[in-house]
């Protein structure tokens, strides 16, 4: 706990913890653009199977 806690009061400790959460942001923005391109895509392929046959 002390390590954690000195991490966050040190300079390089807020570098990190801003790293941290851009790395958040950035995980939730490609989470939600795969989840609407995927279901999107399934969409797509469906109907091209679906008038193939």
């Amino acid at each position: 706990m002390e390590f954690v806690r000195r991490l966050w009061s040190d300079q390089e400790g807020q570098d990190i913890a801003e790293y941290a959460v851009m790395l958040a942001v950035i995980l939730v923005i490609v989470v939600g653009t795969v989840r609407l391109i995927g279901s999107n895509a399934n969409n797509v392929f469906s109907n091209v199977a679906s008038s193939i046959q």
